[in-house]
């Protein structure tokens, strides 16, 4: 039996508590969602092009726990918020597992014009609006997306109106904890209208490395005209969580968007970024940087397509692996015959700090008009021995000097982060991981004043 048979087999035999108090909204999209997942039979497995060192058939396949009955889970938030960023005040709400929890001052500070909620709350007070979007992008175009659409019934929305800035980040920090192994179905919508503008930062962490975790994690962003958005993502749980992210993005003409993903700590990590740019003079940014040791693995997929003439889009990705960790890049940008004047770039640069490390980059380019300026490149090295030895030379211990030249390779990344508060964290963050050091419970005192 495979792994989509299990998860079918779940729901035929809990439709009824799936659906129930469930808003049509949202239960209108699942039978579809189920006649792919029947279509697809399988997920996609390392012998599958585009998935050479991951394997979502083994990510899926243990026995999970899913919270069908909404079982509220109880979490210490202190203790599982490791990214805590404390010069930068933000609109702050929690996800528990599978379930949001906007937090009081989110609550009592969310602007005119600005939405923050769950998914069920607005698929109940505002159907038409779900319907308008949920399910556009994703559109059960894979296995793990149809499994997400299937087995939703929470997750978060955030909305904000059209001409209104919006100063303060969001911020939803996603938190594993649960006393057995267990898959946590998380769905997000984003629809920034036009000429509005907002920074959102995304968090992922896991509260006992006890367990083994799996989160489903669908994202779906819409840019209208003229809008702007900055999109974080920090992933730092443990070795036994596993995370499968899609990101689905769709800009309209003028809008602009930067996109700025990190991982630190993970177990198996596979992350999609797919961005379609249907309107002329927009402006793509994809900067993305993973650390990986021991047996970890990282796993990015990205792919820009530009159906509209007179945009931009740029990509950097930047891997660094220790021991026997495993990383892959497989990037592809298309052109349409009449995305004339498109500029678009892509760039993978790896470091392999151990010769156990192994890495796998496929960057494409698939251009069907003449008019355009396009490049890519990949370039998979070590560290550099004469720096190395020119620093320990004036005195620097060569650990000291190996956790510099490292973090020097992930500054351009870092340098792209639009929150500035965030940038500084994130140095702080990295130093402390190149370190061998993680984020003890102390440290993460929330003090994200909101």
């Amino acid at each position: 039996m495979s792994a989509i048979d299990q998860y079918i087999s779940l729901y035929e035999h809990n439709r009824e508590a799936i659906d129930s108090n469930a808003p049509h909204a949202l239960n209108r999209l699942r039978p579809d969602a189920l006649s792919a997942l029947k279509r697809f039979g399988r997920f996609p497995g390392k012998r599958d092009e585009g998935y050479t060192k991951v394997s979502v058939e083994d990510m899926f396949a243990p026995d999970f726990g899913v919270n069908i009955t909404r079982v509220p889970f109880a979490v210490d938030v202190a203790r599982s918020f490791r990214c805590d960023v404390p010069n930068v005040s933000t609109l702050l709400g929690v996800v528990v597992n599978d379930s949001f929890r906007p937090t009081a001052t989110l609550l009592k500070n969310c602007p005119e014009g600005v939405t923050v909620d769950s998914l069920a709350s607005v698929a109940a007070s505002d159907p038409d609006f779900i319907k308008e979007y949920l399910g556009r992008l994703s559109d059960n175009r894979d296995a793990a997306a149809a499994l997400n659409t299937l087995l939703m019934k929470e997750g978060v929305v955030v909305r904000v109106r059209a001409g209104v800035k919006l100063d303060k980040a969001i911020q939803i920090v996603n938190i594993f904890n649960a006393s057995a192994d267990f898959m946590a179905v998380r769905r997000v919508l984003v629809v920034i209208e036009d000429d509005a503008s907002a920074r959102i930062l995304f968090c992922d962490h896991s509260q006992s490395g006890d367990f083994k975790y799996l989160s489903s994690l669908v994202t779906e962003v819409f840019l209208h005209r003229g809008a702007s958005l900055d999109y974080c993502d920090i992933e730092e749980s443990t070795e036994q969580t596993s995370r499968m992210s899609q990101l689905f993005i769709s800009q309209d003409e003028g809008s602009r968007l930067t996109v700025n993903g990190t991982s630190l700590t993970v177990g198996t990590t596979r992350n999609e970024y797919k961005v379609d740019i249907n309107g002329s003079h927009c402006d793509t940014e994809i900067a993305v940087m993973a650390i990986a040791d021991r047996k970890q693995t990282i796993d990015n997929s990205a792919r820009i397509n530009h159906f509209a003439p007179r945009s931009r889009s740029n990509q950097l990705f930047k891997y660094l692996l220790d021991e026997q960790s495993q990383g892959a890049f497989e990037g592809l940008i298309y052109v349409a015959p009449d995305a004339v004047h498109t500029e678009a770039y892509q760039t993978d640069r790896n470091l392999l700090a151990s010769a156990d490390a192994r890495m796998h980059t496929a960057p494409q380019l698939e251009i069907y008009c003449d008019d355009v300026k396009c490049s890519h490149g990949a370039a998979t090295g070590q560290l550099d021995q004469n720096a190395l030895f020119y620093m320990q030379t004036r005195g620097v211990p060569k650990s000291e000097a190996r956790m510099m030249l490292m973090q020097a390779f992930m500054s351009d990344v870092i340098d792209r982060v639009a929150i500035e508060g965030l940038r500084d964290r994130l140095r702080h963050l990295v130093e402390r991981r190149l370190s061998g050091e993680h984020a003890a419970c102390g440290d993460c005192a929330a003090s994200c004043h909101n």
